[in-house]
């Protein structure tokens, strides 16, 4: 969803030709998806021909790996999704299992908490965690999540849990505002605390995404093209949000969805049409015809 809620058309599509991937990275929300969070028929025909085509998709989202079950059933292949911006891939084959974990240390979260609780009087957090997420009362509540436990950010992150394995690892940090406007909020968060952490947004509201330092849909996303050997130049990537910047910036070829926030459509390379016009499913469409009639010619 774009700034200021659903759009559904656009004035630009692509232009000029776009080269064959061996990658394709693509948010969800807002992009992929539409807006009743369902993947439409014309989009499950692409991924799936870009996959037969020899073409890699790879669902890079804010999502914890709990609410991937939306697309488990496209990702071919590798199974493997970046969830959580970043913090970590997880296997949808093999029923959500983690493959990578980059945590937040629980001592940045903390001092994150800190600094966002005197520069922003009045922010509530939650605590995103491998085996789920806990909030503090005041934190708008996650009707997907009926089992959180209920705390202030203080004693959920604290490390001493008792006996057992230890603390589950932390994916990210969250913090909300009523008050302070989503862009404003954002800029606030990291001159204030981003020394500590990455910190980014998503959603529509003054919901800010905090994850460890230099943990981002871009950086772990490079970690498994290189473990691919695939080169940026070899990868297609497309998103609406703040939290895709970095990963657009960093793609050869990037598309911002019609609905885009304007910090994402600076970023990218070029533009689709809106989520719910299928603008990423546009996309391989045309890559994909180009690839055929070069293959012709």
């Amino acid at each position: 969803m774009g700034e200021d809620g659903a759009v559904t058309s656009a004035p630009q599509c692509p232009d000029g030709p776009t080269p064959t991937p061996r990658l394709i990275a693509t948010d969800l929300d807002g992009t992929l998806l539409r807006d009743d969070q369902s993947v439409s028929p014309r989009t499950v025909a692409a991924l799936a021909a870009a996959e037969e085509a020899g073409i890699e998709v790879f669902f890079v989202t804010g999502r914890p790996a709990r609410w991937m079950d939306v697309v488990a059933d496209h990702v071919h292949g590798h199974g493997l999704a970046i969830c959580a911006n970043g913090a970590a891939v997880v296997d949808l084959h093999a029923g959500r299992e983690f493959v990578q974990v980059r945590a937040l240390p629980r001592t940045a979260a903390l001092s994150v908490v800190e600094a966002l609780r005197a520069a922003a009087p009045g922010t509530s957090f939650a605590v995103e965690l491998t085996t789920g997420i806990n909030y503090e009362p005041a934190y708008p509540p996650f009707f997907k999540d009926p089992g959180a436990g209920l705390a202030a950010a203080e004693q959920l992150l604290q490390e001493n849990t008792g006996e057992g394995e230890g603390p589950a690892p932390v994916l990210k940090l969250l913090a909300h505002h009523s008050e302070i406007a989503p862009d404003e909020f954002l800029a606030l968060a990291r001159s204030a605390a981003g020394a500590y952490a990455s910190i980014t947004r998503s959603s529509p509201t003054s919901l800010l995404e905090i994850s460890g330092h230099g943990v981002s849909k871009a950086s772990t996303l490079a970690l498994c093209c290189a473990e691919r050997g695939i080169s940026p130049d070899q990868v297609v990537a497309f998103g609406d949000m703040p939290n895709d910047v970095e990963m657009l910036s960093w793609a050869g070829t990037s598309y911002a969805m019609g609905n885009a926030h304007p910090d994402v459509i600076a970023a990218a390379s070029g533009r689709t049409v809106a989520n719910n016009e299928d603008g990423v499913a546009l996309v391989i469409e045309r890559i994909l015809a180009e690839r055929l009639a070069r293959h012709e010619a």
